[in-house]
């Protein structure tokens, strides 16, 4: 399982929000990059790196800092999203020094749009699914779309996309351990790659997530971790060990 350190970008900042809440936010630095540094050394070989902004509003707000990021870490692969919402966003991100764009409220309004895009940039689509128990929030988790988690899982079997990105949004950013049923679930239900997100608070609860297998024996590509890292609960190179076998 690969360990994916959380970069969040709001007004060109590294922050971190509380359970989606925009106004539960707490900055943990004016530098990005000097951040995305800082993880590479220690180990990192993917950051998560999440434009709020565009999240919320749509636009491309942060591009400018993905690709600082991207070029300040040349040994790191970069997945982003946050706002994409359109081919020409996507392409945008990938233009920019992105190793693998994800498409979240747009993959719920627009399914075409992730397989048009995985046809067109194979290994570097990834859909992001954001969900309250399991309804899936859009719209930077401002909005509810009413749909099953897993019945949209199930339409996106053959889409072509990378992997799949599941956040918690109950437990984002509480450090009180990730939703480990959800993700059983999910390993039960698709043969897509499964990132992690939400919750990870210890050591442990990366462990229980490298351990979790499907009834094929199929287990998580990986965990994405924020707050933890910030908060200084482990640091990346400790949270790389913990994932391996």
């Amino acid at each position: 399982m690969e360990l994916y350190p959380a970069i969040d970008l709001r007004a060109g900042r590294c922050v971190r929000l509380q359970q989606g809440d925009y106004d539960l936010e707490t900055i943990y630095g004016d530098d990005p990059v000097t951040v995305a540094r800082e993880f590479a050394a220690q180990g990192a070989r993917w950051m998560h790196v999440v434009d709020l902004d565009s999240a919320k509003s749509g636009g491309a707000a942060n591009l400018g800092v993905v690709e600082a990021i991207a070029a300040a870490v040349p040994q790191c692969r970069i997945q982003t999203g946050g706002g994409v919402r359109s081919l020409e966003a996507a392409r945008a991100r990938l233009k920019r020094g992105a190793s693998r764009v994800i498409i979240g409220s747009a993959a719920v309004s627009d399914p075409s749009l992730v397989c048009d895009l995985a046809l067109a940039h194979p290994g570097m689509v990834a859909i992001g699914l954001d969900v309250r128990g399991r309804d899936i929030a859009v719209h930077g988790w401002t909005r509810s779309s009413g749909i099953d988690l897993l019945e949209m899982v199930a339409h996106f079997s053959a889409s072509g996309a990378s992997a799949l990105i599941v956040t918690q949004i109950a437990v984002d950013g509480m450090l009180t351990g990730p939703d480990i049923e959800l993700y059983t679930e999910l390993l039960a239900a698709t043969s897509l790659p499964i990132i992690a997100s939400g919750g990870v608070g210890t050591l442990a609860d990366l462990r229980e997530l490298s351990a979790l297998r499907g009834p094929d024996g199929n287990s998580l590509a990986g965990a994405i971790a924020g707050k933890a890292l910030y908060e200084a609960r482990f640091s990346v190179a400790e949270g790389v060990a913990a994932c391996l076998p």
